[in-house]
């Protein structure tokens, strides 16, 4: 196996796990704010390497030039903040979808849902708005970029379902994949019962060691 398709395989593999997971491995610096939603469901798990784009507000230039530019299997995660204007609309979505991009995770706006949702491209980002950005700012690809509270950078394994959004380091995947799929083994294989009698376990010797007493 080649190391580009080693690397797509390990990329494929975080479509396995679940952003609970990786957010308790991770912590709360990797995860974006509760405002990056999926926009149709149910949708798939997402996951791919970020390929990083700013977009500065009522602009959506660089994402359509993204588009283009982005390899198959990348999310296209776009910096923005800007929720009057759409970062997107439904053609822009199939042809991302026709040149085999995973998905966007954008902090913005796009337009054209009931497009996307046939399309069953899957967007992660703030909402809805019908009316399209300008196209006249150039920003360089590959930059980090802060989307929703967390710092990507371009390689970055982004990772997205119906509980949020995760940003996974691109130095950390390895090890980080390695230790959600043990982690998830562990919870296979353990019943509700013996969940329980350790969850209360734990619970009781909380209250404990704080004083609580009833």
């Amino acid at each position: 196996m080649t190391e580009l398709n080693a690397e797509a395989a390990d990329f494929a593999a975080f479509r396995d796990i679940p952003t609970t997971t990786l957010a308790d491995l991770l912590g709360v610096e990797q995860v974006m704010d509760l405002g990056i939603r999926p926009l149709w469901g149910p949708v798939p798990r997402l996951a791919g390497p970020a390929f990083t784009v700013s977009c500065p507000p009522g602009d959506n230039l660089m994402l359509h030039a993204a588009v283009h530019r982005a390899a198959p299997g990348s999310v296209i995660v776009v910096e923005s903040g800007d929720l009057r204007y759409a970062l997107a609309g439904g053609n822009v979505c199939a042809v991302a979808q026709r040149r085999g991009i995973a998905g966007f995770v954008a902090d913005g706006v796009i337009r054209d849902l009931a497009e996307v949702r046939d399309l069953g491209f899957p967007v992660f980002a703030r909402g809805i708005v019908p009316i399209p950005g300008v196209k006249e700012v150039t920003t360089p690809f590959g930059r980090p970029v802060r989307c929703a509270g967390v710092l990507v950078g371009a390689g970055d394994v982004v990772v997205a379902d119906e509980d949020g959004v995760v940003a996974v380091p691109a130095a950390r995947a390895g090890d980080l994949l390695t230790a959600a799929r043990t982690r998830l083994a562990q919870e296979a294989a353990q019943t509700l019962d013996d969940w329980e009698r350790a969850h209360r376990t734990r619970i009781e010797e909380i209250l404990r060691a704080r004083g609580f007493e009833g």
